[in-house]
């Protein structure tokens, strides 16, 4: 195999890949120079997502998305192969003086090195572990939500599906002055973080009605209904939830008319409608590794693997019944 170190002025650097259906190889390539306005970063750790990586890896993502999917250091195509993540933080070793030595957190496929825009580069505080950065990207897309919902302090909250987004976004709802939040979920062992979070826990067949914002973030039917049932009179439902090409039944007789509901989607291509006109991306995803300065999200990140481990990891950690929060690929030491 290659190996990480380079010889002369190329610098090689290895990527995991999806080759093909159920199939992820580490594939080694030169690193071109750095054109100006770039800098190059050694990566530390970078996040996996079990939801979308896991479409990914299964190659469901649906051909009308492919082009919409694309991340912005993506190379290949759907649905195969392809190299792509989003979730990298590492240090700059080459770069401007202001940021040489720091801590980033960028939008990057699994890479041991890369080079990147500066633009496209977030330092990280001092106060914010590397590791637990990785959670950048999921924050932004909670911060998206409670945007698009439009809840504010004393809100009822409910928050279906105590996955990695449905925490965050239970970690920014309960910091809301006077908010009541509960976490609904059918994993009994997500009420100790809930309730480290601020929020109440409860199971589905337990889960608060009269809500004025209800988050789905389950990925199934069953958690979209439970959602709706949870909704009080004119309440909303953000959809967060990314089905991939997989068709959703959605119980809409009842009373979801007379109850007047409303159900919107919120995705993190875009600044939240109301927001748009004076927010960045730049400045959304600045704003979500500020908001990950609360300790008690360390228990998220509740996986390790190495990186030369992750082809072997991935098919477990993507697997139908693979219980878990935000695996995350620890590099090796330079």
């Amino acid at each position: 195999m290659t190996t990480r170190r380079s010889t002369g002025k190329v610098r090689i650097a290895r990527s995991l890949w999806y080759a093909r259906r159920g199939v992820v190889e580490v594939r080694a390539a030169p690193l071109p120079r750095l054109a100006p306005g770039q800098a190059l970063v050694r990566t530390l750790f970078s996040g996996i997502s079990r939801g979308t990586e896991r479409l990914v890896f299964h190659g469901e993502v649906g051909e009308s998305e492919w082009e919409r999917m694309r991340g912005p250091h993506q190379e290949g195509a759907f649905p195969f192969p392809v190299k792509y993540g989003y979730c990298a933080t590492g240090v700059v070793e080459v770069g401007p003086a202001e940021l040489r030595g720091r801590t980033v957190f960028c939008l990057h496929p699994h890479q041991d090195y890369f080079n990147a825009d500066i633009v496209s580069l977030v330092p990280v505080p001092p106060n914010i572990p590397a590791r637990r950065a990785t959670l950048a990207a999921t924050m932004e897309t909670a911060l998206n939500a409670l945007w698009d919902a439009g809840c504010g302090p004393a809100s009822r909250v409910v928050v279906v599906g105590a996955g990695i987004v449905g925490l965050l976004v239970t970690a920014l709802a309960a910091r809301l002055p006077g908010a009541e939040v509960t976490t609904v979920d059918v994993d009994c062992g997500r009420a100790a973080i809930a309730g480290a979070l601020g929020a109440r826990f409860a199971r589905p067949d337990a889960a608060p009605g009269e809500a004025d914002v209800v988050f789905h973030a389950s990925a199934s039917a069953e958690g979209l209904n439970t959602a709706i049932a949870c909704a009080g009179f004119e309440g909303t439902i953000v959809e967060l939830s990314w089905y991939g090409a997989k068709p959703v039944e959605v119980a809409l007789g009842g009373a979801f008319h007379s109850r007047r509901l409303k159900i919107i989607a919120s995705q993190v291509g875009h600044v939240a409608t109301g927001w748009r006109a004076r927010w960045s991306g730049r400045r959304r995803i600045a704003a979500a590794v500020q908001l990950l300065a609360l300790p008690a999200l360390d228990a998220l990140v509740d996986t390790d693997i190495a990186f030369a481990d992750a082809p072997a990891e991935l098919p477990r950690i993507f697997a139908p019944d693979a219980r878990g929060l935000a695996p995350v690929i620890r590099y090796p030491d330079p």
